[in-house]
């Protein structure tokens, strides 16, 4: 079989998408028992860091989150770091302040533009070795600070400690979709940590040992997904992360397709600020060069791979169609007879079917297990939906960010 240079592109796209993805299910199948075990821990003093910015509405419910944690009182202190609000957040805080010793409140000098440099700011301040970092819009579940806890008491070289992400209260359309996103992540990178692999620390609620992040030079300011440079920055110095599935935070989504897009450019434009930053350590330093970064470039690479094939096959159709369709006009003919259709499949059909059944595989497998255990819903045609559509436009919004990366026009 003679292949063109789309032909063979889109062949080595469909099987490494298949590889990846069978990877992933046979980490799965001997490992399915212990998804949500985690090591047992013991109440030890933590700070917990909560950057906010202009967060008046939901900074209440997060503190209040944290107040209701089953920990005890004279072990846990909060910390808010307030970066220049515009508005009552701080006052929000202050109240809290008055009424709860354990609460604290520190007023940045000026407006950052980001969530580094105000938890840096907690860090430093935190009276407890073991600090954890939680979002504003964000609460975890009552349980989740002692199951995480445990993976830094009984592992020496776990400096950072993530849960699943869940979405909280989802309504509209496009909420409904990344609640169904966070599930399969979650439970994702809980095979990543089966193989050492964690390489991110989400923000709603993430755990760490205090004296590594000071040792290693806390958040780097200038990235704009701080929680991946971290954990990359961590494990180049030899630490690792884990991934504690059976501990929660629910965090707030974008309800809004505009929020949502500008929210996961950001997303993209610090991941690949993380890969070039640690580009030099490919195939060294342990998982970090042997699997992660690898990783990571093949599903950046496959994406873009992936929108250019789609974008050459619809271009060439419709140029194709224009050019029969012109000269069959001028030429007094037929513009489309049965005999023009070509109805026999090939190998790259059966590929293509392959790698969505897997992918399909590998969602409705994460959703049933996740569902298992936090009992959530999620409608068939949102699951379709999902796979079909909504992880089209990724590659999408992968290009605008390099974009925008290349032009230097982002923000926070």
């Amino acid at each position: 079989m003679n292949l063109n240079l789309i032909e063979f592109a889109f062949f080595f796209y469909m099987f490494v998408g298949l590889y990846i993805l069978s990877l992933l299910l046979l980490i799965y199948f001997p490992n399915k028992a212990r998804l949500f075990s985690y090591p047992k821990g013991k109440p030890e003093p933590v700070s917990i860091i909560i950057p906010c910015y202009n967060e008046a509405s939901s900074i209440g419910l997060a503190i209040e989150s944290l107040l209701k944690i089953k920990y005890p009182e004279n072990m846990m202190e909060i910390i808010v770091v307030d970066d220049c609000s515009t508005d009552n957040s701080a006052e929000i805080v202050c109240n809290y302040v008055k009424k709860y010793e354990n609460v604290r409140l520190i007023v940045n000098k000026r407006n950052s533009g980001g969530a580094a440099e105000p938890t840096n700011i907690g860090i430093r301040a935190a009276r407890f070795s073991y600090v954890a970092v939680a979002d504003a819009d964000s609460t975890p579940e009552p349980d989740a600070l002692l199951k995480m806890l445990g993976f830094l008491q009984n592992e020496p070289k776990v400096a950072a400690v993530t849960c699943a992400v869940l979405a909280k209260r989802p309504h509209s359309f496009i909420q409904k979709l990344q609640a169904i996103e966070y599930v399969v992540i979650a439970w994702g990178r809980k095979l990543l940590d089966l193989v050492d692999s964690v390489y991110v620390t989400p923000g709603p609620f993430a755990l760490y040992r205090r004296d590594v992040l000071i040792k290693v030079g806390l958040f780097d300011t200038k990235n704009m997904t701080q929680d991946i440079e971290i954990v990359w920055r961590l494990m180049s110095q030899g630490y690792q992360a884990r991934m504690c599935l059976g501990a929660a935070v629910h965090s707030e989504t974008p309800n809004r397709l505009r929020a949502w897009f500008k929210q996961r450019v950001r997303w993209n434009i610090g991941g690949t600020q993380t890969l070039l930053k640690y580009k030099n350590l490919f195939f060294r330093r342990g998982m970090l060069g042997a699997f992660i970064l690898p990783f990571f470039s093949f599903s950046l690479f496959l994406g873009l791979l992936g929108l250019g094939i789609f974008i050459y096959l619809l271009v060439r159709r419709m140029l194709v169609f224009y050019l029969s369709t012109s000269y069959s006009l001028s030429a007094n003919s037929a513009i489309a007879s049965f005999q023009d259709m070509n109805l026999t499949p090939s190998i790259l059909n059966y590929f293509g079917i392959s790698l969505f059944i897997a992918g399909a595989l590998f969602t409705f497998t994460g959703l049933a297990i996740m569902k298992s255990k936090y009992s959530y819903q999620h409608n068939l045609f949102n699951i379709l939906f999902y796979m079909i559509v909504y992880l089209t436009v990724y590659p999408v919004i992968m290009v605008t960010a390099l974009y925008r990366l290349w032009r230097g026009t982002y923000s926070w």
